[in-house]
């Protein structure tokens, strides 16, 4: 992995975490409370400069669906950036459906901890960079961390290192790191789980869980080894803009896509 300075721009990805119609937030993925409408908010950070937007729903898997294809036609017309979308994705044809309507890549968890082979057959199909492995890490002891499924709710029993390392040998093309300790606490990324994972694997890593600063991105590109950050409290709850957030980047040396949206001038 090479050092910070020498890699492409970061990317800045809103994360929208969806229940039934409504875009949720909590903290440690509990304690759920509606922050808006999805239609709204992904044309709204589009145009406040998002280089990427993440869908996810996060009640899929409880109850054995995804109910997001409508939801993603919408907002496909309407956005010119990757939409990456998540939730109860348990089959091909699944994935198949929502590239159909309009998503750019596909994240799976659930599915692909209870049968790995899942991962290596839709890149196969679809290709790498259409695949992305969600990891939800929950700190276990020193320095480990397990993977967790179902939003946060199942344990597997699995290593979340030695799960990131499998799931890129499998063929996904990046790596949804997200932090069930740090989500939703705006106090920072876990900047040891990033930089272990992100130096353990070939793909890019999105850190995702904890932001609630610049210095807090800074803090895990820098130390973390991130190449993108997912981000929702510091933006749904307006602790920061995307406009901000890229101005204090760029000041601070960071490489951004720019653009007269999104650096403050």
């Amino acid at each position: 992995m090479s050092d910070w300075t020498s890699r492409a721009c970061l990317r800045i990805i809103p994360r929208l975490d969806i229940k039934g119609p409504n875009v949720v937030k909590g903290v440690h993925l509990e304690g759920l409370r509606i922050v808006g409408k999805p239609e709204i908010m992904a044309p709204a950070y589009y145009q406040a400069g998002a280089d990427e937007l993440v869908y996810m729903d996060i009640v899929a898997s409880l109850y054995g669906r995804n109910n997001l294809l409508e939801i993603v036609e919408r907002t496909a017309g309407e956005i010119q950036v990757p939409l990456t979308v998540g939730g109860g994705v348990r089959s091909i044809e699944d994935i198949r459906r929502l590239l159909r309507v309009g998503a750019d890549k596909v994240a799976i968890n659930t599915a692909a901890v209870k049968r790995p082979e899942f991962v290596s057959e839709a890149a196969r199909l679809f290709g790498s960079q259409c695949i992305v492995l969600s990891i939800e890490a929950k700190a276990k002891g020193p320095s480990r961390w397990e993977a967790l499924t179902d939003n946060g709710r199942e344990r597997t029993g699995l290593d979340a290192l030695d799960w990131a390392r499998r799931g890129a040998e499998l063929g996904a093309g990046e790596i949804l790191l997200t932090s069930v300790d740090r989500e939703g606490t705006q106090k920072g990324f876990d900047l040891e789980l990033t930089a272990l994972v992100s130096r353990a694997v070939p793909v890019p890593v999105i850190a995702c869980g904890g932001a609630g600063s610049t210095g807090d991105i800074l803090a895990v590109v820098r130390e973390g080894a991130a190449d993108a950050v997912c981000l929702a409290s510091i933006l749904h709850y307006r602790t920061k803009s995307i406009r901000e957030i890229k101005s204090d980047l760029h000041v601070s040396g960071m490489k951004v896509r720019q653009d007269e949206l999104s650096i403050a001038r």
